[in-house]
């Protein structure tokens, strides 16, 4: 579960990223110039994958500390699985 602070935090980054995207949307509708227009895109994936790191720092804290000191190796070996598809996903990002 995500604890307060980090839901906090998350919520608040989220709302900064709508208020870019917003940016963005009346970049597009204005015809703003697009290598400025692909910038704020840069800016907008870099923060989402600020939360997205947060968010699997909290997992990892919670969730995967719990499984691996609870003592149950089929709960242990879940969150490893659930883990390494996480990874996956992360590296197909193009970076």
């Amino acid at each position: 579960m995500i604890n307060a602070e980090t839901r906090r935090e998350v919520l608040s980054r989220l709302k900064r990223i709508e208020g870019q995207v917003q940016g963005i949307q009346r970049m597009v509708a204005e015809d703003k110039y697009c290598v400025d227009i692909l910038l704020q895109v840069s800016a907008v994936k870099g923060a989402l994958e600020q939360v997205s790191k947060r968010l699997l720092g909290q997992h990892i804290e919670s969730c995967v500390a719990e499984a691996f000191t609870a003592g149950d190796d089929r709960e242990r070996e879940r969150k490893i699985e659930e883990l390494l598809e996480v990874f996956s996903r992360f590296g197909r990002t193009g970076r």
